[in-house]
């Protein structure tokens, strides 16, 4: 089983998508000892923002090609996606701007796009500052959950899972909270998968 994980948070160690993300892989791959893991940091080592290449020789084509291999090859997708502004990081749009691409993980018919990238698992670590929650009055300013739900939902994986640690920036005590509550969520999703 191939495993991509993707950090996309510039926070380094200060991090919670990352730390999430890491609870996740080493949970999947305690699971799964034959686990083979593909890693990339997104801050880091930043991709550049999408352009049309005509040259499939121009590195930035290479380097989407290679991104689009990897996440194809994937059985399981650990994302770490903090939200930034109400949406997901720059990082994270160029990654996913080199994997939803039209012939290869989704198609146009006749009767509307059609997904091509069914039956992976994506796990997506989502942190934020504040609460943005469905029954909260900031829902409405949450366009990062609903956008990557819609982009993988697009290319056929309606199933996204989310692994959430909200109210981060409130205080020590609440981020501790968020944490443990995402914690015991992992522990289910990969309980689920078993």
């Amino acid at each position: 089983m191939k495993l991509l994980h993707i950090d996309s948070s510039a926070l380094g160690g200060y991090s919670v998508s990352r730390q999430l993300t890491a609870d996740i892989v080493a949970e999947l791959k305690r699971a799964t000892p034959n686990l083979a893991i593909r890693y990339h940091d997104l801050a880091a080592q930043p991709l550049p923002h999408w352009t049309p290449v005509a040259d499939a020789s121009d590195p930035a084509a290479v380097l989407s090609t290679e991104m689009l291999e990897e996440f194809l090859a994937a059985d399981v997708v650990v994302i770490g996606a903090p939200m930034y502004n109400f949406a997901i990081s720059s990082q994270l749009k160029a990654w996913l701007d080199r994997i939803l691409v039209a012939g290869k993980t989704f198609r146009y018919t006749a009767n509307g796009p059609e997904g091509l990238a069914g039956g992976k698992r994506v796990i997506v670590a989502s942190s934020r500052g504040g609460f943005y929650g469905k029954d909260t009055p900031a829902a409405a300013m949450d366009f990062q959950e609903p956008y990557l739900r819609a982009a993988f939902a697009f290319i056929g994986i309606h199933d996204v899972e989310f692994v959430r640690a909200e109210g981060i920036a409130i205080g020590d005590e609440q981020k501790a909270a968020a944490l443990k509550s995402a914690r015991s969520t992992i522990g289910t999703l990969v309980a689920k998968a078993a």
